[in-house]
Protein backbone atom coordinates (compact mmCIF):
# COMPACT_ATOMS: atom_id res chain seq x y z
CA UNK A 1 0.00 0.00 0.00
CA UNK A 2 2.90 2.32 0.86
CA UNK A 3 4.64 1.69 -2.28
CA UNK A 4 1.97 2.04 -4.36
CA UNK A 5 1.23 5.22 -2.69
CA UNK A 6 4.61 6.41 -3.13
CA UNK A 7 4.78 5.35 -6.38
CA UNK A 8 1.67 7.16 -7.50
CA UNK A 9 3.28 10.47 -5.81
CA UNK A 10 6.26 10.45 -7.64
CA UNK A 11 4.67 9.90 -11.15
CA UNK A 12 2.73 13.01 -10.18
CA UNK A 13 5.74 14.87 -9.15
CA UNK A 14 7.52 13.94 -12.39
CA UNK A 15 4.38 15.15 -15.01
CA UNK A 16 4.24 18.23 -13.13
CA UNK A 17 1.03 17.41 -12.17
CA UNK A 18 -2.30 15.74 -13.68
CA UNK A 19 -2.54 18.74 -16.12
CA UNK A 20 0.40 18.78 -17.99
CA UNK A 21 0.02 14.67 -17.95
CA UNK A 22 0.47 14.00 -22.10
CA UNK A 23 -1.83 12.54 -24.82
CA UNK A 24 -1.04 12.02 -28.41
CA UNK A 25 -2.03 14.62 -30.86
CA UNK A 26 -2.03 14.55 -34.66
CA UNK A 27 -1.58 17.78 -36.15
CA UNK A 28 -1.38 17.08 -39.71
CA UNK A 29 1.56 15.10 -40.60
CA UNK A 30 3.11 15.65 -37.35
CA UNK A 31 2.33 13.43 -34.29
CA UNK A 32 3.38 15.01 -30.81
CA UNK A 33 2.91 14.45 -27.13
CA UNK A 34 0.08 17.23 -25.51
CA UNK A 35 -0.92 18.48 -22.37
CA UNK A 36 -4.63 16.64 -22.16
CA UNK A 37 -6.31 18.60 -19.53
CA UNK A 38 -5.02 22.13 -21.50
CA UNK A 39 -7.91 24.44 -23.68
CA UNK A 40 -7.31 23.66 -27.42
CA UNK A 41 -8.31 26.25 -30.05
CA UNK A 42 -7.93 26.38 -33.35
CA UNK A 43 -7.43 29.45 -35.47
CA UNK A 44 -7.29 29.36 -38.95
CA UNK A 45 -5.00 26.25 -38.85
CA UNK A 46 -2.68 27.42 -35.49
CA UNK A 47 -3.42 25.22 -32.91
CA UNK A 48 -3.38 27.12 -29.06
CA UNK A 49 -2.81 25.08 -26.00
CA UNK A 50 -3.05 26.92 -22.97
CA UNK A 51 -2.56 25.98 -19.24
CA UNK A 52 -5.55 25.81 -16.70
CA UNK A 53 -3.82 28.31 -14.63
CA UNK A 54 -3.44 30.60 -17.64
CA UNK A 55 0.31 30.93 -17.04
CA UNK A 56 1.99 28.85 -20.12
CA UNK A 57 0.45 28.28 -23.44
CA UNK A 58 1.66 27.44 -26.66
CA UNK A 59 0.71 27.28 -30.53
CA UNK A 60 1.29 24.87 -33.08
CA UNK A 61 1.75 25.51 -36.74
CA UNK A 62 2.23 22.36 -39.50
CA UNK A 63 2.59 23.01 -43.19
CA UNK A 64 3.77 21.61 -46.14
CA UNK A 65 7.31 22.63 -47.89
CA UNK A 66 6.09 24.36 -51.55
CA UNK A 67 9.93 22.38 -53.00
CA UNK A 68 9.54 18.69 -53.40
CA UNK A 69 12.37 16.74 -52.68
CA UNK A 70 13.95 19.48 -50.39
CA UNK A 71 17.16 18.57 -48.13
CA UNK A 72 15.57 18.48 -44.31
CA UNK A 73 18.71 20.75 -43.84
CA UNK A 74 18.09 23.62 -46.57
CA UNK A 75 14.19 23.86 -45.34
CA UNK A 76 15.40 24.21 -41.32
CA UNK A 77 17.50 26.83 -42.88
CA UNK A 78 15.07 28.32 -44.84
CA UNK A 79 12.73 28.24 -42.35
CA UNK A 80 15.41 29.88 -40.01
CA UNK A 81 16.08 32.88 -42.79
CA UNK A 82 12.03 33.34 -42.96
CA UNK A 83 12.17 34.21 -39.17
CA UNK A 84 15.20 37.02 -39.08
CA UNK A 85 18.34 34.49 -39.89
CA UNK A 86 19.94 31.95 -37.63
CA UNK A 87 20.83 34.23 -34.98
CA UNK A 88 20.60 32.94 -31.54
CA UNK A 89 19.01 29.71 -32.81
CA UNK A 90 20.65 26.48 -31.34
CA UNK A 91 20.34 23.62 -33.68
CA UNK A 92 19.13 20.52 -32.59
CA UNK A 93 17.61 17.68 -33.75
CA UNK A 94 13.99 16.45 -33.13
CA UNK A 95 11.83 13.57 -34.66
CA UNK A 96 15.22 12.18 -36.50
CA UNK A 97 15.36 15.56 -38.83
CA UNK A 98 16.96 18.89 -38.19
CA UNK A 99 15.24 21.28 -35.73
CA UNK A 100 16.21 24.46 -33.79
CA UNK A 101 15.41 26.29 -30.98
CA UNK A 102 15.29 29.43 -29.78
CA UNK A 103 14.60 31.35 -26.40
CA UNK A 104 13.13 35.30 -25.74
CA UNK A 105 12.58 37.00 -22.48
CA UNK A 106 10.31 40.12 -23.15
CA UNK A 107 8.58 42.64 -20.71
CA UNK A 108 4.92 42.08 -20.10
CA UNK A 109 4.69 45.72 -18.41
CA UNK A 110 5.87 49.25 -18.85
CA UNK A 111 7.82 49.18 -15.68
CA UNK A 112 9.12 45.22 -16.48
CA UNK A 113 8.12 43.69 -13.43
CA UNK A 114 6.29 40.82 -15.58
CA UNK A 115 8.09 39.27 -18.24
CA UNK A 116 7.20 36.68 -20.80
CA UNK A 117 9.57 33.53 -21.63
CA UNK A 118 8.89 32.36 -24.91
CA UNK A 119 10.59 29.54 -26.61
CA UNK A 120 10.56 28.76 -30.02
CA UNK A 121 11.32 25.39 -31.84
CA UNK A 122 11.09 24.62 -35.51
CA UNK A 123 11.86 21.49 -37.65
CA UNK A 124 11.31 20.19 -40.93
CA UNK A 125 11.54 16.83 -42.49
CA UNK A 126 11.98 18.08 -46.44
CA UNK A 127 8.26 17.61 -46.57
CA UNK A 128 6.50 19.07 -43.65
CA UNK A 129 7.13 22.22 -41.49
CA UNK A 130 6.37 22.97 -38.19
CA UNK A 131 6.85 25.69 -35.06
CA UNK A 132 5.90 25.24 -31.55
CA UNK A 133 6.15 28.36 -29.78
CA UNK A 134 5.56 27.78 -26.14
CA UNK A 135 4.95 31.33 -24.03
CA UNK A 136 5.13 31.90 -20.00
CA UNK A 137 5.18 33.52 -17.18
CA UNK A 138 9.12 34.20 -17.11
CA UNK A 139 8.20 33.31 -13.27
CA UNK A 140 7.02 30.00 -13.75
CA UNK A 141 9.78 28.59 -16.18
CA UNK A 142 10.62 26.00 -13.88
CA UNK A 143 7.04 24.87 -14.56
CA UNK A 144 6.65 25.30 -18.35
CA UNK A 145 10.33 25.34 -19.90
CA UNK A 146 10.31 21.46 -18.83
CA UNK A 147 7.52 20.72 -20.05
CA UNK A 148 8.10 22.56 -23.14
CA UNK A 149 11.02 20.17 -23.58
CA UNK A 150 9.01 17.36 -23.12
CA UNK A 151 6.59 18.18 -26.08
CA UNK A 152 9.20 19.27 -28.38
CA UNK A 153 11.13 15.71 -28.19
CA UNK A 154 7.80 14.24 -28.49
CA UNK A 155 7.29 15.25 -32.34
CA UNK A 156 7.32 12.83 -34.78
CA UNK A 157 6.74 12.92 -38.14
CA UNK A 158 4.20 10.51 -40.24
CA UNK A 159 5.86 7.81 -42.33
CA UNK A 160 5.85 8.42 -46.09
CA UNK A 161 4.39 11.61 -46.28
Amino acid sequence: MIGSLVMTVALAVSSGGSADALVKHQAKTLTLQVPGAWDRTNEEGTEKFKAPSGDGWFTLDVGAVQTAGMQPKVCLDKILTAMGGGEGWEKISLGLNPAAKKVNVDDATEDGEDKVRSVTYVGCNGKTTWSLIFSMNDKKKDRFEPLAAKIAQSVSYAKGK
